[in-house]
């Protein structure tokens, strides 16, 4: 029996398998597991490399000097006056010893010790009746003169009368005419004894010469004063204006009189024993005609109105004379500038915060202020407190000045 085969069918390649959501889902999260390690890592790295930069920073800075505190000041642009410094004596413009006039017993004191007395006003008063007495004796010579000359007058009209009538001579009519130009002479003699009596009337009541403070009294009432005494009764001296000598430097002197020359009113201003407290203000008066060789100074008078009367006579006081007023100049604090081997030098604080050692020229010194000719310019700041731990490149911390 045969048997048939039937020929197989080609066999084919199994289809595709295909992936089940599941599948898909696993897969997709080992990829944002593996993005997220990646992420994180880069991150940790990166704070890493941060925390290992701000230790090293930290280091640094504990290695690093510490800032320097200190107080900056800028610089700026202003006047500054220029000033001559001298030594002065308050000085009276006028001082005068009261004196009698005449001798005579002092009768009363009409003023008081220190008390400020004006021209004309009575001080003291001189027993006046031994001048009366003289004064009536006076006028009394004065009465009989007169008489006699009316007298002398009348036989001068009788006898030139008498001559034109040639009763009597010539040389008889003269004669009378001499005798009243006689007459007439002691009259004015009379008169001017009246007038004398009358002027020691008038010393007996002494007066004050000037305005002024009077001093202390000299004579007691009841004592005797005559006039060539030497103290007199009191001193006068007129403290209002009132005058200060002082004296400056010669080689200073030549700017004052090329102001005065122009006109200009110099301000002077006077300074108490120690310098720091301001008197009163006044004016240049006038320079004196020579300099003293032996000092090699000038004098110069100042006037001062004295109002508050602060100034006393023979007081002692430090004098500013003001010459004149620079404009524009650089001005930074006086303390700001140091001096070292190489000449006057600030610490200038600079934008990174170090200082650095700036050589300036300084010009005036005026007070706290100081101006600046060569070295510096305005707004620029430069240290004026803590300069004792400083050195060129040194770090600061700044403080500014008023803060």
């Amino acid at each position: 029996m045969s048997t048939t085969l039937e020929p197989k069918a080609a066999e084919l390649p199994p289809p595709p398998a295909r992936s089940s959501p599941r599948a898909k889902a696993k897969s997709r999260w080992w990829l944002w597991l593996l993005l997220i390690g990646l992420v994180g890592g880069g991150y940790w790295l990166v704070e890493r490399s941060r925390a290992k930069e701000a230790v090293a920073a930290e280091r640094e800075r504990k290695a690093a000097p510490p800032s320097v505190p200190v107080v900056a000041a800028p610089a700026r642009t202003g006047e500054i006056p220029v000033y001559l410094n001298g030594l002065g004596s308050v000085t009276p413009i006028n001082t005068v010893t009261v004196k009698s006039r005449i001798d005579g017993q002092l009768l009363r004191v009409a003023f008081q010790e220190g008390q400020f007395v004006q021209q004309g006003e009575l001080l003291a008063e001189i027993d006046p009746r031994p001048f009366q007495v003289q004064l009536a004796q006076a006028e009394a010579q004065l009465a009989r003169d007169q008489a006699i000359l009316n007298n002398a007058k009348v036989d001068l009209q009788r006898y030139q009368f008498l001559t034109e009538k040639g009763v009597i001579p010539r040389q008889q009519l003269d004669t009378q005419t001499a005798n009243v130009t006689q007459n007439e002479a002691v009259i004015k003699v009379d008169q001017a004894q009246i007038d004398n009596a009358k002027l020691q009337l008038t010393y007996c009541h002494i007066t004050a010469p000037l305005s002024g403070r009077i001093g202390l009294r000299q004579v007691d009432v009841g004592n005797m004063v005559h006039a060539n005494d030497a103290n007199g009764l009191a001193v006068i001296t007129q403290v209002q204006p009132i005058a200060v000598l002082f004296t400056i430097p010669e080689d200073s002197l030549n700017p004052v009189l090329k102001r005065l020359r122009t006109g200009e009113r110099l301000p002077v201003e006077a300074y108490d024993r120690s310098g720091q407290t301001k008197i009163t203000t006044g004016r240049l008066l006038t320079v004196d005609n020579q300099i003293d060789q032996t000092t090699g100074t000038s004098r110069l008078k100042a006037v001062f109105e004295n109002k508050e009367n602060t100034l006393f006579p023979n007081q002692f006081v430090n004098v500013r004379l003001l010459v004149e007023v620079k404009k524009g100049k650089v001005l930074i604090p006086a303390v700001a500038i140091q001096r070292g081997p190489r000449g006057t030098f600030v610490y200038l604080v600079k934008p990174d915060q170090t200082v650095e050692a700036r050589q300036v020229t300084v010009g005036t010194t005026e007070g706290n202020d100081a101006s600046i000719e060569f070295g510096l310019s305005a707004d620029e700041q430069v240290v004026v407190d803590g300069v004792d731990k400083l050195q060129a490149g040194s770090k600061v911390q700044v403080t500014s000045k008023g803060s």
